[in-house]
């Protein structure tokens, strides 16, 4: 039996400067070769923040075969998974608390 590898799709890193905070915002997409979105990471890391999970400061992926929710080291279940374009939106928005 062969291992299925997956495709990443999107790979995008945005520091921010200090006057925004500092650290940085991790966009990680993988889809099958169908094209169909397997895995999927969004991390605002700021060590200044948290020492806690890395840095991750908030953070959503879909590892271990659910999709769960990182802030300040706790993790937690999303009960109300819809898209993947919806989660993203909600992370945006989140973001907002931790960034200037």
């Amino acid at each position: 039996m062969s291992r299925e590898r997956f495709i990443k799709t999107v790979s995008e890193r945005y520091i921010l400067p200090k006057r925004r905070g500092g650290g940085l915002i991790k966009i990680e997409v993988w889809e099958n070769k169908e094209g169909e979105l397997v895995k999927y990471s969004f991390a605002y890391i700021n060590h200044q923040i948290s020492s806690k999970d890395n840095g991750r400061v908030i953070g959503y992926d879909n590892a271990h075969h659910s999709h769960h929710k990182h802030i300040l080291g706790e993790i937690y279940p999303v009960e109300n998974f819809t898209t993947y374009e919806d989660l993203l939106n909600r992370f945006e928005e989140e973001l907002k608390e931790f960034i200037k």
